[in-house]
């Protein structure tokens, strides 16, 4: 890596250590009096274990997804790996 490159990771790194402080470290807006907070409305009707329930589902699906793609894919693969071989015998 050459100090040039260096130099750009390095003043990245710095610009974003930065900016997360200055976000960290910035008043909050103020509330009008009828706002509810969004982290209240947000949670206040879910019970943790409807919430871990419904995560564990989505997670779940999202594997099983993911298992039907890498099947679909692997299958592909094969077909394209045999259609050269075919071709290369030739």
């Amino acid at each position: 890596m050459g100090l040039r490159a260096k130099f750009v990771f390095l003043l990245v790194v710095y610009s974003a250590g930065f900016l997360t402080a200055v976000y960290c470290l910035a008043p909050a807006p103020e509330q009008t009096p009828g706002q509810a907070t969004q982290r209240g409305s947000l949670l206040g009707g879910l019970k943790s274990d409807e919430f871990a329930m419904s995560v564990n589902s989505g997670i779940h699906k999202a594997i099983g997804l993911s298992k039907e793609a890498a099947d679909r894919a692997a299958q592909m693969i094969r077909e394209k790996i045999e259609e050269a071989q075919s071709k290369s015998d030739k």
